[in-house]
């Protein structure tokens, strides 16, 4: 049965509960903050994201914001921001930023729903994957740039080609 027939993608359906259903059926973490914002925790390869959605009815807009710590040296930080540049220059459904203050790297990206447009389950499965994908793609380069004093064109290499399966 696909995600669309478990739940019904009708007007009366907010985009939260979809989410709520979508981390129930994959058996992530969760916890619904309020009625338009979840959080939940999602297992990569890497790294354990925190992941947040909310839903703004005023700008009928899906917002997501994925998270993991990162503590580069105060030296290299100049060179994270040069590699956030190239990596954004890449990235088509988000952008990351980092978060100084509070030591993390950041996913964000908006689904705009103007006019009473609804989201199917699986275009925000999609949605939560691809934010997954992503930070999974450019962890290593993150790495590199931060902490083996690696040029951001050069530890960006490690990212440029998708990786498929697991050596």
């Amino acid at each position: 049965m696909s995600l669309s027939e478990q739940i019904p993608a009708t007007a009366d359906v907010d985009p939260i509960d979809i989410v709520e259903h979508l981390a129930e059926h994959h058996d992530w973490d969760f916890d619904r903050i309020d009625d338009d914002q979840i959080a939940m925790v999602v297992e990569g390869q890497w790294r354990t994201y925190s992941i947040t959605l909310a839903w703004s009815a005023y700008d009928e807009t899906l917002r997501l914001v994925s998270t993991f710590e990162m503590e580069p040296p105060e030296g290299r930080l100049a060179q994270l921001h040069e590699l956030l540049n190239l990596v954004n220059d890449t990235c088509w459904t988000g952008a990351f930023t980092f978060w100084r203050q509070q030591n993390l790297m950041v996913w964000r990206y908006g689904l705009v729903l103007s006019g009473g447009q609804v989201a199917t389950p699986e275009q925000i499965d999609r949605l939560i994957v691809s934010a997954v994908a992503a930070a999974e793609r450019y962890y290593p380069a993150f790495q590199l740039t931060a902490w083996a004093d690696r040029e951001p064109a050069d530890a960006m290499q490690v990212a440029i080609a998708e990786a498929f399966g697991r050596a």
